[in-house]
């Protein structure tokens, strides 16, 4: 299933893409506001998407199963992503070319700011991991169960925590944990 969005209202509209063939040309009509737009199918002249642009390596995949996971919810603004931990701080934001953040998360959430929080990965006296969640400072807050922290407030958390950036939720998943 592919997504397009209304270029009046943002809206998204979903098909199957699989029933046309590559260069055939679609027309829809928005139930939101009525816009009748077209699209082609094929090739995007547009942009690589992050993940395009920075191609996953296996290093990718094993910092993953070491330390962690960031996994985004679906929502208007964007779809599901699995942004790997690694040890260290990792910065989170919202995805722009050139922009030096180590977690970008490929949204057209404006709530999200460049560098809107971190969390640092590291290991305590017994080797266990420890995560530590920072806000950025950031415009519009980082919420942990419900509680905004304040500007660069660290609250620890751990595996299955959810926190919201802006209007996208994040859940904290770590090595071994069960899913």
């Amino acid at each position: 299933m592919k997504r397009v969005r209304c270029p009046k209202c943002d809206n998204f509209i979903t098909f199957d893409e699989t029933k046309y063939q590559s260069g055939q040309r679609l027309v829809f009509e928005c139930p939101q506001c009525g816009k009748q737009f077209g699209i082609r199918i094929g090739v995007s002249k547009l942009r690589k998407t992050q993940k395009e642009e920075n191609s996953q390596t296996e290093l990718d995949n094993e910092e993953e199963r070491m330390f962690g996971s960031l996994h985004v919810i679906e929502n208007v603004f964007h779809y599901r992503q699995v942004i790997p931990l690694h040890l260290g701080e990792n910065i989170i934001g919202r995805y722009m070319k050139g922009n030096p953040i180590n977690c970008p998360i490929e949204t057209v959430d404006p709530s999200i700011d460049m560098t809107h929080c971190s969390i640092t990965v590291s290991r305590d006296k017994k080797g266990q991991l420890r995560y530590v969640l920072r806000d950025g400072p950031s415009y519009t807050g980082t919420f942990v169960d419900n509680e905004i922290l304040g500007d660069r407030e660290r609250r620890v958390i751990e595996n299955g925590t959810l926190f919201t950036i802006g209007a996208t939720s994040i859940i904290l998943h770590t090595p071994g944990a069960d899913d």
